[in-house]
């Protein structure tokens, strides 16, 4: 690993630039043993010379070592203790040449004896190596690793690895099988903890226990007291949690048990309470480490600028305050890369456009970046690495078929090929290094033709059709495939969908949407597709509802503030400041539930939407009721627990068709 890829510079960790000629001068001399002064001695007996001005200037250590008025004359023969011969050399020639072979079998050994030598680059080298070598089976050690060598840096970095696939690192890691008690505690604790479900977290902690379950089994209580009972599907909960043998063996899990059974009783009679209801602890949602941002669109005959998140964990949309000062914008597309969400093409009403805007999600700025060679309303946007591609659209005289990339290193767009069909109000996904882009409107006609465009031979292939036409549509790619959802048939809105297979290029139905739906946006978030608002052939709306391929079913999740259709939906991941975008009174979810159901019982009772997967209801009030007095009467009378277990095995209506 070097520090200075291109060879003209070193010493980039001094953030000035070294002579490499110079420099690889200086080593040859020592190579040579030429105007050397000084010998330094490793444990083994190995002696290399030196210039002591050379370490000296990369090593505070050798400073102040030959530089010390401490002895009574200068130190010109010094042994390096406990630093075997292959390091420290390592470490002498990374002060001529300032580079230096950072390896998984000696990255170990060479951050100790760096932070011991105060080597300070060649320290942070071995703290880019790790982190860039996190994975779910090692992340847990070099987070430890880190601990002990004070890297705290190295240490957050790997526990938000940790926190961010913390599901996988439980299931795969055998390092999460030796953690101390405390640490896993502290772990499943975590606000920022991110599963979809907290049973992923009760099945972490069975898999924990059930490596020593004759010493573990006693904590399982301690840390039940950790997971978000109140978060578990009710069932789940009654029937692998309440009656698991390490918790039934345990009586002190009997006030967790009736404390869970009296929240999931509260939440389902939560309309008949009476006075501010608080969420509790057990059911307080954790910090999702992806939000989805929802950006502009047509609400009320005009385009709006309005920008809301979603929380997926607390199942709210929150009202961002920082929109564009630019204007409003809709029949847009989006794209992110890293932090920043690129706002591309549209119409305000009056104009097509072809600028692009820039929001930084963390400074919360707007900012123009350079726009493209064609006006584009109704684009398809797809990302591939680190480049955004913008296909087809309206220019407000033209269907295109032209599209065009953008670089945004060098704040620039460049045409492509263009596609072999005209096409507006299409939709684009990116797939295995390839752009899909289906559907659309070709000034005549709904579509059903498909094009794949490879960006290796700057060519477009036409795909298997789709079994409908549909313009104002969605796709996006899940799970190694092709999803396109809704959209105008040129007779009516959809609600149906379709899956195509790449590797046998051939299309499969979905199940249908409960709301038909053209020109809404569409998300990839918690491993479900979210379409979101749209219109329905009659209004605009809000709604959004989520797919779940597990169970291959659609899911309602939470209305978004406004009513609009034409809008366009991105998602970040891993925000430094997702606490900003984010429901800020999560105490108060229980409150607002209750208020809500309280406004609109009725008009939900007649709704047969299915829920999105939540905390489910007790069906049985009276069997619930009998449970929670059973559990408390023995507990008030010290009813002895039962004996420890065994041991357990392991617009109102798009413009295009105006």
């Amino acid at each position: 690993m070097e520090n200075d890829p291109n060879n003209t510079t070193a010493g980039r960790e001094t953030g000035r630039c070294m002579s490499v000629a110079a420099m690889q001068a200086l080593h040859r001399l020592r190579e040579c043993r030429l105007l050397c002064d000084a010998i330094v001695r490793a444990d083994d007996g190995a002696a290399f010379p030196v210039h002591r001005a050379i370490l000296s200037a990369c090593s505070p250590y050798f400073l102040a070592l030959f530089t010390t008025t401490l002895h009574s004359r200068e130190q010109s023969d010094v042994l390096i203790s406990g630093v075997r011969s292959e390091i420290l050399l390592l470490l002498i020639e990374y002060a001529y040449l300032r580079r230096i072979d950072v390896t998984d079998n000696n990255v170990h050994e060479l951050l100790m004896t760096a932070d011991y030598l105060a080597f300070l680059g060649v320290l942070q080298l071995c703290c880019n190596h790790l982190m860039t070598s996190l994975n779910s089976k090692n992340c847990l050690g070099i987070m430890m690793f880190a601990r002990r060598v004070f890297c705290y840096k190295l240490e957050a970095d790997a526990r938000r690895y940790l926190l961010r696939y913390f599901v996988t690192v439980a299931i795969q890691s055998d390092e999460f099988l030796h953690l101390p008690l405390e640490e896993l505690n502290s772990i499943i604790l975590e606000d920022e903890l991110n599963v979809k479900s907290e049973e992923a977290v009760w099945e972490a902690v069975l898999r924990w226990v059930n490596y020593d379950p004759d010493i573990r089994w006693q904590h399982t209580v301690k840390l039940m007291g950790s997971i978000r009972l109140g978060l578990l599907d009710t069932q789940f909960f009654l029937e692998n949690v309440k009656d698991h043998p390490y918790v039934t063996g345990n009586e002190g899990s009997r006030p967790i048990i009736i404390e869970t059974l009296k929240f999931l009783y509260d939440l389902e009679m939560i309309a008949q309470r009476d006075g501010e209801v608080a969420t509790p602890e057990i059911a307080r949602p954790r910090v999702p480490h992806e939000v989805l941002f929802a950006i502009g669109g047509w609400s009320g005959g005009s385009p709006t600028a309005f920008i809301e998140t979603y929380d997926t964990r607390a199942d709210r949309w929150i009202k961002v305050e920082e929109v564009d000062p630019a204007g409003p914008r809709a029949y847009h597309g989006t794209a992110v890369l890293g932090y920043c969400i690129y706002v591309i093409g549209g119409f305000d009403g009056m104009d097509y456009f072809n600028s692009c805007r820039c929001f930084d999600a963390v400074t919360k700025s707007w900012r123009e970046v350079a726009p493209m060679n064609a006006r584009r309303c109704y684009v398809s946007v797809a990302v591939l690495g680190e480049t955004i591609y913008a296909m087809g659209g309206y220019d407000g005289h033209h269907r295109q078929n032209t599209a065009e990339r953008f670089n945004h290193r060098t704040n620039q767009w460049s045409l492509i090929s263009p596609m072999n069909a005209q096409r507006s109000d299409a939709s684009a996904a990116a797939l295995d290094n390839k752009i899909y882009i289906t559907g659309g409107f070709n000034g005549q006609e709904c579509m059903n033709s498909v094009e794949m465009y490879d960006p290796d031979t700057n060519q477009w292939t036409n795909l298997a059709p789709m079994r409908s036409r549909r313009s104002g549509v969605s796709c996006i790619a899940y799970h190694n495939k092709i999803y396109v959802i809704g959209g105008f048939n040129g007779i009516s809105r959809m609600c149906s969908g379709e899956v195509y297979d790449p590797v046998a290029n051939t299309w499969a139905p979905v199940p249908d949407m409960y709301n038909p739906r053209s020109n809404f946006a569409i998300e990839v978030i918690d491993d479900m597709i979210f379409a979101i608002g749209g219109f329905n052939g009659v209004t605009t709306i809000y709604h959004v509802e989520c797919y779940d391929e597990k169970t291959n079913e659609w899911y309602e999740a939470t209305d978004m503030n406004i009513y609009r259709s034409a809008l366009s939906a991105c998602v970040i991941m891993g925000l430094p400041n997702v606490y900003d975008y984010i429901h800020k009174h999560r105490e108060r979810l229980m409150e607002e539930k209750r208020q809500k159901i309280l406004l609109s019982e009725t008009a939900r009772h007649g709704q047969h939407r299915t829920a999105l997967p939540d905390v489910r209801l007790i069906e049985d009030n009276d069997d619930m009721l009998e449970q929670l007095g059973l559990m408390e009467n023995q507990a008030a009378n010290n009813v002895p627990a039962p004996p420890p277990p065994p041991p357990l095995p392991l617009p109102p209506q798009p413009m295009e068709q105006d």
